[in-house]
């Protein structure tokens, strides 16, 4: 096991179960180099691993560790981690801190995921915000878009750390040198939108960061731009729109291809293209959306996530630590830090949003 890195897993996160969260980590030990801790309620989480029948020469490579409490999605995140300290969120980065694991994904709570990441690993430097990035299917390759709803009201300083840390994110998963960089607005022009994202194109314009200026929201899926920042109010409404618009797409095109015997043919005849079409909007196959900013690696998976996306999930917490994303945003942010100390004094002198 020496070198092997291991990703604890909440197995009792997310809508379906530990059942399926076992079985995502079962697919993960069997097509991923790594190893997984499951923590959760020993019994089931027990009986499921033994229902997998792994063979032995993997299935040392998964450990349960037991605990007492589970932390409800409904639950307001900070009351949830202080009175719940045995919950499999705050235990799984119990460990993190600890060294004895490299990473943690969990389906559970974001707002918690989020709350027991600070608490444990509390952020990186110079970070002053965590958030959470997602990646996007596109005509081309994929975009990643962050925040995503871990901040909801946000200032100049934080778009621009966000801007930052997604394009590390971006260089390291999906290998773009110099990711292009847009930032979500109304218009294209500078001068467009509200005052958070006009002060915060400002701030773009003057960094070393490869930024294209604003984008719209139609050239989401165009391909075009590798990193769209945004706050996370905005961008939690585009990821549950994006979401939603892909599953009501390929269900009326399902329904269309039943109404009539031509369209019953056309099907047969093009179904791989069907399935690929499928595969390249679902949002299991691009695992979970990462936590960026910590001081350490989490991975926030989807409530309604399936063992593939949970397999997924784990790769990609995987390959956020081998590729070190965090050594990588400390670089980025290096080299333009002093723009972000810039917009934090200005901020203080004149409220919030105020960049000069």
């Amino acid at each position: 096991m020496a070198g092997k890195l291991r990703i604890a897993l909440d197995a009792m996160g997310g809508d379906r179960g530990p059942e399926e969260m076992v079985a995502g980590a079962v697919l993960a030990v069997r097509h991923e180099d790594v190893a997984v801790t499951l923590l959760g309620d020993e019994t089931r989480v027990r009986a499921a691993v033994e229902a997998s029948q792994l063979p032995a020469e993997l299935a040392h490579r998964l450990e349960v560790v037991p605990t007492t409490q589970v932390v409800g999605m409904s639950e307001p995140p900070f009351e949830a981690i202080r009175r719940k300290k045995d919950s499999s969120i705050m235990r799984a980065f119990a460990l993190h801190k600890e060294g004895r694991v490299d990473a943690v994904v969990s389906a559970g709570n974001s707002g918690a995921i989020m709350a027991a990441g600070l608490k444990y690993l509390g952020r990186l430097e110079s970070i002053s915000r965590p958030g959470i990035a997602s990646a996007f299917p596109t005509m081309k390759d994929p975009v990643v878009m962050m925040d995503v709803g871990a901040n909801v009201d946000c200032r100049p300083r934080h778009l621009f750390e966000f801007g930052v840390m997604a394009a590390a994110f971006s260089r390291v998963l999906f290998n773009i040198e110099r990711p292009r960089i847009g930032l979500l607005s109304i218009g294209e022009e500078g001068g467009k939108g509200n005052t958070l994202v006009r002060k915060s194109h400002l701030l773009f314009q003057q960094s070393s960061l490869n930024y294209i200026g604003n984008v719209e929201g139609q050239e989401t899926f165009q391909g075009d731009v590798d990193v769209i920042v945004c706050d996370g109010f905005v961008g939690n409404v585009c990821l549950k729109l994006s979401e939603g618009l892909a599953e009501v797409v390929t269900a009326m095109l399902g329904e269309e291809i039943k109404k009539r015997l031509p369209a019953k043919i056309g099907y047969l005849l093009a179904r791989d293209a069907f399935a690929a079409f499928r595969r390249r909007v679902d949002y299991a196959e691009y695992g979970g959306a990462p936590l960026l900013g910590l001081q350490g690696t989490g991975v926030v998976c989807h409530g309604r996530s399936s063992a593939m996306a949970i397999k997924n999930a784990i790769r990609v917490a995987a390959e956020m630590v081998r590729n070190r994303v965090n050594d990588h945003i400390i670089a980025l942010l290096a080299a333009d830090d002093f723009l972000a100390k810039k917009a934090e004094a200005a901020e203080g002198e004149n409220g919030p949003g105020a960049v000069e």
